[in-house]
C-alpha cells in the first residue's frame, strides 16, 4: 500500500516522447530546445554548460562506466515517459565480456565475465523546484571469471576491463550536483575521480583503453568504476568552451571492501586532489574536439619502490620501504573528430582520433607510466546501422627504479620493462536495446617481460539494456 502510495502520483502524468540518452555526462554546445529534451538536469532553455565528456562516435550501451540508454523495455506502459515527465530517468544494463586465449597464458581457456548496473538520476527542478539540481544514484554488481589470471596470461592491463574491484554488489554512484549561475557546478557524495577526470571511455575490452588512465597506474589510491569515494568537486566554466575544475576524493582503502556498504566514516589515509583545464571544440566551430591537461596531488603514505629506511636499495637489505608522505601525476587527453558530421555533441559518423598520456611519480608508482592512442570510424559499411571499427595500441611501463632493483636481486630470473598492447573491435548495433563489439587483442612483452610469449585474444563484448 506504501509503495502504491508513493509511485501513483509520479505515473499520472501525461505521455511525453520517450528520452533518448541518459548519460549523466553530456558534451558541450548550447542546448537547443529538441536537444535538450532528454536532458533530465536542465530545461530545454538552459545553457548546457561545459562537460568534459567522451566525443567517441560511438553508442554508449556497451560503455561500461556510463549510464547507458532505455533499451528492450523501452517505454513499457508509459512507465518511462511518465517518470521523466516526473524528473525521474532509470536505467538498467547487463554487459558481458568473453574472451579466450589464442596464444600466451599457461593453457588456453574461455572466460565470460559481466556487470549489470542499475541506476536513477533524479531531476530537483523538477521533482522538487530547486533548480539546477540533480542526485544521482547507482548499483553495480559484477559477476564471472578473469582470462587474465585463470590462464595466467601475466599482462600487467586486464584483457576483459569489467572484471575487477571484487565480484560484488556496489554503491557507485550516490552523489548531488547543483548548477550555481550560469558558470558554477558543484558535486558533492559517493562518486569517483574517473566520472569527471581524464574523462575516455570504455568502448574497449582491454584495460589499458578503458576509462580514465590514471586508474589503470595508481588504481590503488585513484578509484575508477565502480569503486566510489566521499568527494567534493568544483567547476568553473569562464567560456562555453572552456573550464576549470577541481576536486578532493577521500582516500580510504576500505572502499575496496567486497561487502556491500553505503560509504565508510572511518579507515581514510588522506586525500586525492586532482584539477583539470580542459577545452572542447564544439560543432558551431567545426569538427568536435576535446583537449584536456590535468594533474593530482595524493596526501597518504606509500612505500618507495626502490629505497629502504636507511635510503638503501631494498632488494640488498631486504629492510622496510622508505614512506613518503605523498604522490602525484600529469595527464593529457586528446580527442579530435577529423571527418564526418556532428550531432548533439558528438560525432555522427567519420573518422576520430585519440590520445591519452599519463605519467606517475617515480617514487611510489610501480607502474609509472601509460601512452594510448587510436581512432574510432563510424558508417564503414553503409549497409550497417550505426556500426563503428576501433583501433588502438597502448605501451604500459614499469618504473625504471623497480627494474633497478630487480636488477640487484640474484634470485630475480628477469626484469620488467614495457607491456605493449593493441585491439582492433567491430561494434554492431543489430537492435536499439543491443550492442556487440568482437574484438582481437594483442599483447606484446606481457607484463613488461621481454621473455615472455605474446598473448593473442579473441574476445566480445556485449550489452543489452533494460
Amino acid at each position: 500500500m506504501l509503495t502504491t502510495m508513493i509511485w501513483t502520483p509520479l505515473l499520472m502524468a501525461a505521455p511525453l516522447p520517450p528520452q533518448q540518452t541518459t548519460d549523466p555526462v553530456p558534451t558541450a554546445a548550447r542546448v537547443t530546445p529538441d536537444a535538450a529534451a532528454g536532458d533530465t538536469q536542465r530545461t530545454p532553455t538552459r545553457r548546457r554548460p561545459v562537460r568534459p565528456s567522451d566525443s567517441a562516435p560511438s553508442v554508449i550501451t556497451a560503455d561500461t562506466r556510463r549510464t547507458p540508454p532505455p533499451g528492450i523495455i523501452g517505454d513499457w506502459h508509459d512507465i518511462r515517459t511518465r517518470l521523466n515527465e516526473r524528473g525521474i530517468t532509470v536505467t538498467a544494463r547487463y554487459a558481458s565480456e568473453s574472451a579466450a586465449n589464442v596464444t600466451g597464458g599457461r593453457k588456453t581457456l574461455f572466460r565470460e565475465t559481466g556487470q549489470f548496473d542499475a541506476g536513477a538520476l533524479f531531476d530537483l527542478e523538477k521533482i522538487m523546484g530547486l533548480k539546477g539540481g540533480a542526485f544521482q544514484a547507482t548499483l553495480t554488481y559484477r559477476r564471472g571469471r578473469n582470462l587474465s589470471d585463470d590462464a595466467n596470461l601475466g599482462t600487467l592491463q586486464q584483457v576483459q576491463e569489467v572484471y575487477g574491484r571484487g565480484q560484488t554488489l556496489r554503491l557507485t554512484q550516490f552523489w548531488y550536483e547543483q548548477r550555481i549561475g550560469d558558470r558554477f557546478e558543484l558535486k558533492l557524495g559517493r562518486t569517483n575521480p574517473g566520472e569527471d577526470f581524464a574523462i575516455f571511455s570504455c568502448h574497449f575490452m582491454n584495460l589499458s583503453f578503458c576509462g580514465a588512465q590514471p586508474g589503470n597506474l595508481v588504481g590503488d589510491y585513484w578509484q575508477n568504476w565502480p569503486v566510489s569515494q566521499w568527494g567534493a568537486r568544483l567547476r568553473y566554466e569562464p567560456r562555453d568552451d572552456l573550464y576549470v575544475q577541481g576536486a578532493v576524493y577521500e582516500i580510504n582503502p576500505r572502499n575496496l571492501d567486497n561487502d556491500f556498504f553505503i560509504g565508510h566514516f572511518k579507515g581514510a589515509t588522506g586525500v586525492l586532489v586532482p584539477a583539470e583545464v580542459g577545452w572542447i571544440r564544439n560543432a558551431t566551430a567545426g569538427r568536435i574536439g576535446s583537449y584536456k591537461l590535468g594533474g593530482w596531488i595524493a596526501t597518504a603514505d606509500a612505500p618507495d619502490v626502490f629505497l629502504d629506511i636507511n635510503r638503501r636499495p631494498i632488494a640488498i637489505t631486504g629492510l622496510a620501504s622508505l614512506e613518503r608522505s605523498s604522490r602525484y601525476g600529469v595527464y593529457i587527453n586528446i580527442q579530435q573528430q577529423l571527418t564526418g558530421e556532428t550531432k548533439d555533441g558528438k560525432a555522427e559518423n567519420g573518422l576520430s582520433v585519440f590520445l591519452n598520456a599519463t605519467q606517475a611519480d617515480r617514487a611510489t608508482s610501480v607502474t609509472d607510466n601509460q601512452v594510448a592512442a587510436g581512432l574510432f570510424y563510424k558508417g564503414l559499411v553503409p549497409a550497417v546501422p550505426g556500426d563503428v571499427l576501433g583501433f588502438g595500441v597502448a605501451r604500459t611501463h614499469v618504473n625504471n627504479r623497480v627494474a633497478d632493483g630487480q636488477r640487484l636481486d640474484p634470485t630475480r630470473p628477469a626484469v620488467q620493462g614495457s607491456e605493449y598492447a593493441a585491439e582492433v573491435y567491430y561494434s554492431i548495433h543489430p537492435a536499439e536495446w543491443l550492442e556487440m563489439r568482437p574484438n582481437v587483442q594483442f599483447v606484446h612483452h606481457p607484463g613488461g617481460y621481454a621473455q615472455a610469449d605474446d598473448v593473442t585474444i579473441l574476445g566480445l563484448k556485449a550489452a543489452f539494456t533494460l
